[in-house]
């Protein structure tokens, strides 16, 4: 597109063909994106990547992806399965000195999953600190642990309270051991128990009274009788 005078002249339409969807390298890209921001929807390039390609192949990254040519796709994706040949430099590309072949390689999509599971379980098999620390789910890079990366249930102090004996009964507890809601009358039992038990201390209470004054009887009794005793004597 280009403004010349305030009008607008689409310098694409009569040459190519728009489409809506453009597939590269098994992605589907719409094609109202601009060239560069549709590029990087594929997974493993990234924007200095995409740039690079375009600047390669001498396309406009400001245009739509819709008006990209069959042999424009088909140029972008050899450029992202072999860098190489457009002489990337090596530090450009996301893995280097791949352990299987040696070389090094830019991975995409699907790959680059598969490379990183790879990588974990041969960690894992050589029993080494890493595939220790990957067999547990811990931190693998030297991160802190000390208050980040916790998983599973709350971490903290839970206050435990006292182990009430079998058959006790707790005021205020229903014996299904639930509290009953607010405004409701308490359960019948429960009412007759504490009736019950309150006549029976307030009866256990004269019954100590009534032990004293016997005991002040006997010691009066024995207080009168020691000075008969005497007298008798003299």
């Amino acid at each position: 597109m280009v403004f010349i005078g305030g009008a607008l002249i689409f310098a694409y339409l009569s040459t190519q063909e728009y489409r809506h969807i453009v597939r590269i390298v098994g992605n589907d890209i719409h094609g109202d994106r601009n060239m560069l921001i549709g590029i990087t929807q594929i997974r493993g390039i990234g924007y200095a990547f995409a740039s690079a390609i375009l600047d390669s192949l001498k396309i406009d990254p400001h245009n739509n992806i819709g008006f990209l040519s069959d042999d424009q796709v088909k140029s972008i994706e050899s450029i992202i399965k072999n860098p190489e040949s457009v002489k990337f430099p090596s530090w450009f590309l996301n893995r280097r000195k791949d352990l299987p072949t040696g070389k090094d390689v830019h991975l995409i999509t699907s790959d680059i999953e598969f490379s990183v599971r790879t990588d974990i379980e041969r960690e894992k098999t050589a029993n080494s600190w890493r595939g220790f620390r990957h067999t547990f789910g811990l931190k693998v890079r030297g991160q802190r642990t000390r208050t980040t990366g916790r998983k599973g249930g709350a971490v903290g102090v839970q206050k435990g309270g006292k182990v009430l004996p079998a058959g006790a009964v707790v005021p205020g507890v229903t014996a299904e051991g639930t509290v009953p809601a607010e405004g409701t009358a308490p359960a019948a039992g429960a009412a007759a128990t504490d009736k019950k038990g309150a006549p029976a201390d307030k009866k256990g209470a004269p019954a100590d009274k009534k032990g004293a004054p016997a005991d002040k009887k006997d010691a009066g009794a024995a207080k009168k009788e020691a000075p008969k005793k005497d007298v008798g004597k003299k």
